[in-house]
């Protein structure tokens, strides 16, 4: 199978979707720009020197962490990660670990880290981080869980049963896409808390702010595709009539 480099792989949707953070924002945090061709000087050559290559972790890329983390030099030129057609795993899932001391435990996802085929699951694969240790002060100890790879690492558990399974997708007769366990036959339905983000539990329980686009102007239609030039539009707007003879073009 193909391996990719995600050292060269932007965010990827499930990572983010519980942000809620616009592209354009995560896109402008991300970078990281060195250099770039001044302002109000003449434009005959612009560059940006920036970093192209990213080094994607548990930090988010809006996070101040992600961004120390990507100025170090140390950073390994490439990782592999087995492209994943259709993602299966989500915010809410109960999965089973299949490696390590939490092996056979289950939990739920809490966290989605595509970008590597990594999640967090809630309470397992912890590790212990030491956390204010100074000269007079030995430091507390806080376990933090570790990221655990989708591919091998767990298994989505069938909720009839409570048995780790195989799923595949597949479609059922009103053309829906559904997760299906492949012992049991039995759909797996989607977490309803895969649509949580930071501002809403669900997008029906949002409630607009002051600063928000109301709904009735985002579903007007301000715009209507015509067969016509933009030029041609504007004259038809104010009522004026085209009397100009165009000049003959030869083509040779």
């Amino acid at each position: 199978m193909r391996l990719t480099n995600s050292l060269f792989t932007r965010i990827a949707e499930w990572s983010k979707k519980y942000a809620n953070l616009p592209d354009s924002y995560i896109e402008r945090t991300m970078r990281q720009v060195y250099w770039k061709t001044p302002r109000g000087k003449p434009q005959y050559l612009p560059r940006t020197i920036e970093r192209k290559r990213y080094w994607f972790s548990v930090h988010r890329p809006w996070t101040n962490e992600f961004r120390l983390e990507n100025t170090k030099n140390s950073l390994p030129d490439y990782i592999h990660v087995e492209p994943i057609k259709d993602w299966s795993f989500f915010r809410g899932d109960r999965v089973e670990v299949l490696i390590g001391r939490d092996k056979g435990k289950q939990g739920i996802v809490k966290n989605i880290i595509q970008e590597r085929n990594w999640v967090i699951v809630e309470g397992l694969n912890t590790k212990l981080r030491c956390v204010g240790k100074k000269d007079d002060f030995p430091g507390i100890y806080v376990a933090e869980e570790q990221p655990l790879l989708v591919t091998t690492d767990i298994a989505l558990v069938d909720p009839g049963d409570l048995n780790a399974t195989p799923i595949e997708w597949r479609y059922t007769e009103k053309g829906e896409k559904v997760r299906v366990s492949v012992r049991t036959g039995r759909i797996i339905p989607i977490p309803v808390s895969a649509e949580e983000t930071r501002d809403y539990k669900l997008p029906s329980l949002y409630k607009e702010q002051e600063k928000d686009t109301p709904k009735d102007e985002v579903e007007k239609v301000t715009f209507k595709p015509v067969l016509k030039t933009f030029e041609m539009d504007v004259m038809d707007s104010m009522g004026i009539e085209e009397d100009r003879v165009p000049k003959k073009v030869y083509w040779y």
